[in-house]
């Protein structure tokens, strides 16, 4: 019978509220049985450029909000970081609504003394700086391949074949993508040894990780659009990779926990 699990910390990202491709329903799911002291919501919960296309915010999405702010109301602290899509809010930063606090950025210290930076990650991300056009395309193109994805699995469920991602397929087969990962991971733990920290926390790139690179833990959260993961702490420090399979379904970590004392940067 599945059990409550609790947790020191929690890092959640890239929800993409407002947005159709948003498994909202399952991180319902997921928050219902899970508990933590902090929570850290690592940018793009509230998908800002969606909602400026066309209005979509179904029941579920509702839920996911309420179901936060009652977390906050019952001393859950929350941070939550924003990101590019709903960039919006980087304006309201030291802001508290409803018991959440907006960030650009924050440093967390584990239960162990390890120090991570906590970021979004967009501010490292050439095309967002640089060719935001591009990121507008490339935003809508991703909107294509989650309906790919969707048409893919209703045929892998008729065959009783198990749930296949043709986006993320797609990012670790086509060169380019994995050159752009691999060159987003250093730079975001380059930042993190420049803010003498111990490791980075960030979203952003849908793609979840526990890595070293260098001195420095590199954590990605990965995403609720695709692989439906979230990043827990341990009350000794360890970090542990969550993917949340379906409602009513367990958990279990798809990489392994990181040690609860990793080598200092």
């Amino acid at each position: 019978m599945r059990q409550m699990r609790e947790f020191r910390t929690l890092f959640l990202s890239d929800i993409h509220l407002g947005s159709r491709a948003a498994k909202a329903d399952m991180l319902v799911d997921f928050l219902r049985w899970h508990e933590a002291e902090t929570i850290y919501l690592v940018g793009d919960i509230v998908d800002g450029w969606r909602l400026k296309r066309s209005w979509h915010w179904p029941q579920a999405h509702n839920d996911v909000v309420q179901k936060l702010l009652r977390k906050a109301r019952k001393g859950t602290k929350i941070i939550y970081i924003a990101g590019n899509h709903d960039e919006f809010l980087r304006d309201f930063q030291g802001t508290h609504f409803g018991g959440i606090e907006v960030c650009d950025r924050a440093v967390h210290e584990n239960a162990d003394g390890r120090r991570f930076l906590v970021i979004h990650g967009d501010q490292f991300d050439a095309v967002i700086r640089n060719a935001r056009w591009l990121a507008y395309f490339g935003d809508i193109a991703y909107d294509l391949a989650i309906l790919v994805n969707r048409a893919v699995s209703r045929g892998r469920r008729l065959f009783g074949l198990p749930y296949w991602s043709f986006s993320a397929w797609a990012k670790i087969k086509v060169k380019k993508a994995v050159n752009f990962i691999s060159h987003f991971e250093k730079l975001l733990a380059e930042e993190a040894q420049r803010d003498g920290a111990h490791g980075v926390v960030c979203g952003h790139i849908h793609h979840p990780a526990m890595s070293r690179i260098g001195a420095v833990d590199y954590i990605n959260t990965g995403d609720w659009v695709e692989h439906c993961t979230a990043v827990a702490e341990h009350e000794d420090g360890r970090l542990e990779m969550i993917v949340w399979t379906a409602p009513a379904a367990a958990s279990d970590p798809i990489t392994p926990a990181l040690p609860a004392r990793a080598q200092a940067a």
